[in-house]
C-alpha cells in the first residue's frame, strides 16, 4: 500500500548511499546522460565514515618502476588474494580522479613547485564538494532515506524501497540498474562514522540473490584513545606503548596488544614523531586532536589509555562479490563499490583501511556508475512489474518493540565485539557464537516492528543486517581451516596454498559456499 506521503520516481539508475563510491558512481552516471536518483541513510555529504574525518589515498607515483613496486607491495602482502589487473585499475582511477577533484575545484596543498599533492582529502571538504557536484550534474538526492529492500523481476534487479525518517513516509525507485554502496558493517561499536554502517546492502544484495566474498576477513580492529572514536592506526606507528607501571611493550602487534588489554589498561605516547611529524599529523587529520585538545592532554608527551575499537569489514575485506572488471555482481543490473563490495580484489586477506580503501571507494564508484548507466541506456524498456526481493521474509509472525530491538542489537554485538569471539578465533568458539547468532537472525528476520515509526522500523532492519553479516563472517572463517592475512584460526595456524582462493558465500537462511577458482594469471602472480 503507498501511502499518500510517499515518493514514487522512475529513473535509469539508482544509487543507495552518499559516501564516496555513491557519489562518484552517481556522478559518472550523470555523466553518461541517465536519469539518476540517490538515496542516502543519512545526509550525503556529511553521514558516514570518510564525511567525518580525513583520508590517505593511495600514493600516485610518475615513474612506472615506483607504481609496479607499489602494485608488486599489495601483490605480496594480499596473501595471494590481491589481483594485479584491479590494482592496477585502482592507480590509474585514483589519478584521473584526483584531477576530476582539482578541476572540480578541492583545495589540494601544493608542494613547492605549485603542483597540488594528491596524497589525502579532509573528509568534510571532499564530500561537501561531490554533493555539489552530484546536484550540479542533475542527480536527484533523497537525504535521510534508507534503503530496505532491492526490487528485481526475472531479469534481475529494478529499483529499490525504503523509509523517509524524517516524514515518516516511504520510497520507491523503480530504475534500469542499481549500484549499492551503502559501506560496510561496524556493528554499532562506536567507531567514528560508523554509526550508519550496519551492513544493510549485504543483506540486501544476498535477498536479491547476490553472493558475497572474504567475509572470513572482517575482524578489523582500529586503534583509538580510550576516550575517542577516531580510529587511526597510522599515527600509532610513532607511538610507545606501556602497561600501567610504565613497562614498555616490546610487542606493538594488535593481536598482542589485544590480549593484554584484556587483562588490563594500555597507554600510548606519541613520543616518537619529531616536530615536522606532529605538523603533519594535526594538518592531515585535525579530528584525531580534537578530544585531546579538550582535555588538554599533549599525546607527544603525556600518555593516554588506548581501546581497540571493531571495524568489522569497513577496515576489513569482506563484501558483495564483484564477477568482473565493470563492478558487476551475480544478479543482473546490480554493481556494487566501495565498503559495500569485497576488497580483496586490491587488500588480499589484509586490512582494506586507510589509502588503498579510500582509492578503492573512488574507483570502484566511478567503474561501477559508467557500468550502471551502460546497462541502464542498452536495456530494453520492457520491465516486468518490480517485486521487492525475498518476499518470503516479508510473512512477519512476530512483532519486536524498540527496547526489545535494542536488545537483540547488544546480542549480536556480544558475539562480535569480543577479543575472544572474533579476533581470537576457535573452531568451538565460532559455532558457539554461531549457533546464537542463526536465532537471533530468525529472530530479526521474520519480525515486524511493533512501532509505526519509521526510525523504529529501520532500526529492526539494521538489527537482522548485522545478524546476517556475522552468520557470513563466521560460518565464512569456519570454512577457511587455516590462517590466512587478519583471519586467524588458532587452530589451524598455517596458511593452507591450496586455499589460496576467494571464498564465495550465499544465502539467507541456510548458506551455499564455493572457492572461486583462480585464472592462469592469478596463479603466474602467486608464484613470483
Amino acid at each position: 500500500m503507498v501511502r499518500s506521503d510517499s515518493i514514487a520516481i522512475t529513473a535509469d539508475v539508482l544509487v543507495l548511499g552518499g559516501g564516496p563510491a555513491g557519489t562518484w558512481a552517481a556522478y559518472m552516471a550523470a555523466r553518461a546522460g541517465c536519469k539518476v536518483v540517490l538515496a542516502d541513510k543519512g545526509y550525503c555529504g556529511s553521514s558516514g565514515a570518510t564525511a567525518a574525518s580525513g583520508t590517505n589515498l593511495w600514493q600516485l607515483h610518475a615513474q612506472p618502476e615506483q607504481r609496479e613496486a607499489e602494485i608488486a607491495k599489495f601483490l605480496a602482502r594480499g596473501s595471494s588474494l590481491a589481483k594485479r589487473e584491479w590494482l592496477q585499475a585502482v592507480q590509474a582511477h585514483t589519478d584521473h580522479g584526483t584531477l576530476e577533484l582539482i578541476r572540480l575545484g578541492y583545495p589540494f596543498p601544493k608542494d613547492l613547485n605549485g603542483q597540488p599533492i594528491r596524497q589525502s582529502l579532509q573528509g568534510p571538504e571532499y564530500m561537501r564538494l561531490m554533493r555539489k557536484t552530484i546536484q550540479q550534474a542533475g542527480v536527484r538526492i533523497l537525504d535521510h532515506a534508507p534503503a530496505t529492500r532491492l526490487l528485481r523481476d526475472a531479469d534481475g534487479a529494478g529499483g529499490a524501497e525504503g523509509l523517509l525518517v524524517q516524514s515518516e513516509g516511504a520510497w520507491r525507485v523503480v530504475a534500469r540498474s542499481v549500484v549499492v554502496a551503502t559501506g560496510g558493517c561496524a556493528f554499532l561499536s562506536g567507531a567514528l562514522g560508523t554509526n550508519v554502517l550496519t551492513g544493510d546492502g549485504l543483506l540486501m544484495a544476498a535477498e536479491a540473490g547476490a553472493a558475497l566474498s572474504g567475509m572470513e576477513f572482517s575482524n578489523e580492529y582500529g586503534l583509538a584513545s580510550g576516550f575517542s572514536s577516531v580510529t587511526k592506526n597510522f599515527f600509532f606507528l610513532w607511538a610507545t606503548f606501556t602497561t600501567e607501571d610504565g613497562t614498555v611493550l616490546e610487542k606493538r602487534d594488535k593481536r598482542s596488544i589485544a590480549r593484554l588489554l584484556s587483562r588490563q589498561p594500555v597507554y600510548a605516547v606519541l613520543d616518537k614523531a619529531d616536530p615536522s611529524i606532529q605538523r603533519a599529523m594535526r594538518a592531515t587529520q585535525p579530528i584525531f586532536f580534537l578530544p585531546f585538545d579538550r582535555m588538554s592532554i599533549d599525546p607527544f608527551t603525556q600518555r593516554f589509555p588506548i581501546a581497540l575499537r571493531l571495524e568489522g569489514t569497513v577496515r576489513g575485506n569482506g563484501g558483495i562479490h564483484l564477477t568482473g572488471a565493470d563492478c558487476a555482481t551475480t544478479v543482473p543490473g546490480l554493481y556494487a563499490a566501495g565498503d559495500a563490495a569485497t576488497r580483496e580484489l586490491v587488500a588480499g586477506a589484509t586490512t582494506g583501511g586507510g589509502s588503498i580503501n579510500a582509492s578503492w571507494a573512488m574507483t570502484s564508484g566511478r567503474i561501477a556508475g559508467q557500468a550502471a548507466a551502460s546497462y541502464a541506456l542498452g536495456l530494453s524498456p520492457r520491465r516486468q512489474a518490480m517485486h521487492p526481493a525475498a518476499e518470503a521474509l516479508e510473512d512477519h509472525d512476530h512483532t519486536l518493540d524498540a527496547a526489545a530491538v535494542e536488545r537483540l542489537i547488544a546480542d549480536v554485538q556480544a558475539e562480535v565485539i569480543p577479543f575472544e569471539r572474533n579476533l581470537f578465533r576457535t573452531v568451538p568458539g565460532l559455532h558457539d557464537s554461531l549457533g546464537r547468532l542463526h536465532a537471533l537472525w530468525r529472530t530479526t528476520s521474520r519480525a515486524a516492528s511493533a512501532s509505526p515509526l519509521a526510525r523504529d522500523r529501520l532500526r529492526l532492519r539494521e538489527a537482522a543486517a548485522m545478524a546476517a553479516t556475522a552468520r557470513w563472517m563466521y560460518a565464512s572463517a569456519l570454512q577457511r581451516k587455516e590462517s590466512r592475512g587478519m583471519h586467524v584460526l588458532e587452530d589451524f595456524p598455517t596458511e593452507r596454498p591450496e586455499l589460496a582462493n576467494r571464498l564465495l558465500v550465499s544465502g539467507l537462511d541456510e548458506f551455499a559456499f564455493r572457492y572461486e577458482e583462480q585464472s592462469q594469471h592469478d596463479k603466474k602472480e602467486v608464484s613470483r
